[in-house]
């Protein structure tokens, strides 16, 4: 029996130091889900306004490669997911939205493209034999523009390359702390519903305030000219789409990483609880035990 306590002992001191490791894995994600969540906002704010001057004048003469609607090429998916695991279901979440989507099993394999970001995404893919062309990982967290630059360009490559009539993002529209939404974006080509899909399920008050079209195109200077800068806000709108998605994934991934860690704190208080029970309990049956024997020999003696 007492191979039974020292036993149940060591299961309480090992569920303790677990507690103690996702505890501080539950504050260490708190307290980055408010960084990123903060900076996605901040971003998406910023693109609203961006999508605000294209949305003003895509109705001009002017023509770009980033508005041309193409008949043929393939449609190139972009799925982002985390690089780490112990974040619940986000990452099984965006590749079902994806893999699942009726846009994806429209297509035949001919007709589509993959590129993931994250290793989950690529490890995903390719445990499922899902062809990637492309895959980008270890993508800082301080996002700067020489980390986004290769993953970029190497999209633009592609489209200005003709080789794909279309661009659609797979990523978590972070909504608060503990919800989020897997969604498909079009990217490319741009247009009033590209807008629309890119900027996700907004309720009217999380909008921000839009000017007047008159308002808003009287206070723009245009300098050296205005197809110049639209073309320029085209390539600087899909850098800034990528910005905001990359920055929504960690704040996603760091919000399901706090409540994954919370349950996983909670489960071991749990489990701490019942094992002290049974350790309770084994040790009043050894004590028990003990005064029946010391008992029972008390009474040898005597007799």
């Amino acid at each position: 029996m007492s191979g039974s306590l020292l036993e149940i002992r060591k299961k309480i001191a090992g569920v303790k130091n677990t507690r103690k490791i996702t505890k501080a894995m539950q504050l260490v994600a708190a307290s980055k889900m408010r960084q990123f969540q903060k900076r996605a906002l901040s971003v998406r704010h910023y693109v609203w306004d961006l999508f605000a001057i294209l949305e003003d004048n895509l109705e001009t003469n002017f023509r770009s490669v980033f508005t041309e609607k193409r008949t043929e090429g393939k449609t190139l998916f972009v799925l982002y997911t985390s690089d780490k695991g112990l974040c619940g279901p986000l990452n099984n979440k965006l590749n079902n939205a994806l893999y699942r989507s009726d846009k994806w099993n429209a297509l035949s394999d001919d007709e589509k493209m993959l590129v993931t970001i994250g290793k989950k995404s690529y490890d995903y893919a390719r445990h499922r034999h899902i062809p990637v062309s492309k895959h980008y990982s270890g993508i800082p967290e301080r996002l700067s523009f020489v980390d986004m630059f290769p993953v970029v360009e190497g999209i633009l490559k592609l489209w200005r390359e003709e080789k794909i009539k279309e661009v659609v993002f797979i990523a978590p529209h972070y909504k608060n702390s503990f919800t989020f939404y897997p969604i498909l974006k079009t990217f490319l080509p741009f247009s009033e519903a590209t807008i629309a899909s890119a900027m996700g399920p907004l309720e009217e008050h999380e909008k921000p305030a839009r000017k007047a079209k008159k308002e808003f195109d009287e206070k723009i200077i245009y300098e050296p000219s205005k197809p110049v800068i639209l073309e320029r806000l085209y390539e600087q709108l899909v850098q800034s789409l990528f910005t905001q998605s990359f920055l929504e994934l960690k704040a996603s991934e760091y919000s399901s990483r706090m409540i994954a860690m919370q349950n996983a704190t909670d489960a071991a208080d749990r489990i701490t609880t019942d094992l002290t029970r049974d350790y309770n309990k084994a040790r009043q049956s050894v004590i028990t035990r003990e005064l029946a024997e010391l008992m029972g020999a008390s009474d040898a003696i005597t007799s």
